[in-house]
């Protein structure tokens, strides 16, 4: 069953694709095709790509709950200094808009020290380098005690898409990676298998930059890479969840909070899941 439940997400960005271009041949072709029984054919193609879409929809749509769930896993946050959160499950879940690649509580952080800004969106170059974002090159560190099951680091960090004409582009760059499947799309990452069925995943891993390999025994708080800006990223962030199983092909994600930090204006540190745009501090 869950292979099945995978390939529903695959089939979701595929059928959409297919769709799309369907509408799009469809309406050229049964423009300049004379009257034949061909110019029929073209243009029943746009029909056939709105019933694809409205599949997608109706269907295949990405918030479907498929797996019962449970309480959240305390792990160790997998930074150190002051962060900012973004895409996080406690705004809203899935917290990236899909459940795919195990992502259904993943969150996204941003190195925000006080005495570095990182660079405000849509100013500067449409493609910023990534070394100007003050994450680029943190180190990050496991989240669990374990085994790693998965190291790679081989994928470029690109350039940050840090403006309007830059985050169309990751839209449209991020179709093609969805095609080619959570590889390009988590970039380099690190996996790690803990206690009782848990996978910690680390992903956006700087090139070069991984400190374990498969097989090595870990301990959280462990650094075992930095912070890069690989995959489907638009600016350099640890992008961190928790699975049942190794692939994110077929994992599904598990909630988490991290263990003794502080949210916010706080004075006290425990166990929490910041919000979106909330800044933890941990050590």
């Amino acid at each position: 069953m869950r292979h099945v439940i995978a390939g529903i997400y695959r089939a979701r960005v595929v059928i959409m694709y297919v769709s799309v271009m369907t509408i799009f041949v469809g309406t050229v072709g049964a423009q300049m095709i004379p009257i034949t029984p061909v110019k029929a054919v073209f243009t029943l193609l746009p029909l056939a790509g709105i019933v694809g879409m409205l599949l997608v929809l109706a269907v295949l749509v990405p918030g479907l709950k498929l797996v019962p769930s449970r309480e959240p896993i305390t792990v160790l946050a997998p930074v150190t200094g002051r962060w900012s959160a973004l895409n996080s499950p406690a705004t809203r879940v899935p917290s990236h808009g899909v459940r795919a690649y195990g992502q259904t509580y993943a969150v996204d952080l941003v190195f925000d020290p006080k005495k570095r800004a990182r660079p405000a969106f849509d100013t500067g170059i449409a493609l910023r380098y990534p070394n100007e974002y003050p994450a680029f090159g943190e180190p990050v560190r496991a989240m669990i005690d374990g085994v790693v099951v998965h190291a790679s680091d081989s994928q470029r960090d690109h350039r940050a898409r840090s403006s309007v004409l830059g985050y169309i582009y990751m839209l449209m760059e991020g179709t093609i990676r969805e095609i080619g499947g959570p590889h390009l799309i988590i970039g380099n990452h690190i996996t790690i298998r803990g206690e009782d069925g848990v996978y910690a995943l680390i992903a956006h891993v700087k090139q070069h930059s991984a400190l374990v390999e498969v097989g090595d025994a870990v301990v959280a708080g462990q650094t075992i890479g930095a912070c890069g800006n690989s995959g489907n990223s638009s600016e350099p962030h640890v992008h961190a969840q928790l699975m049942d199983r190794a692939s994110a092909w077929t994992g599904h994600g598990l909630p988490m909070v991290f263990a003794d930090i502080i949210v916010g204006d706080e004075n006290e540190s425990g166990d929490a899941m910041p919000a979106d745009n909330e800044h933890i501090i941990a050590r």
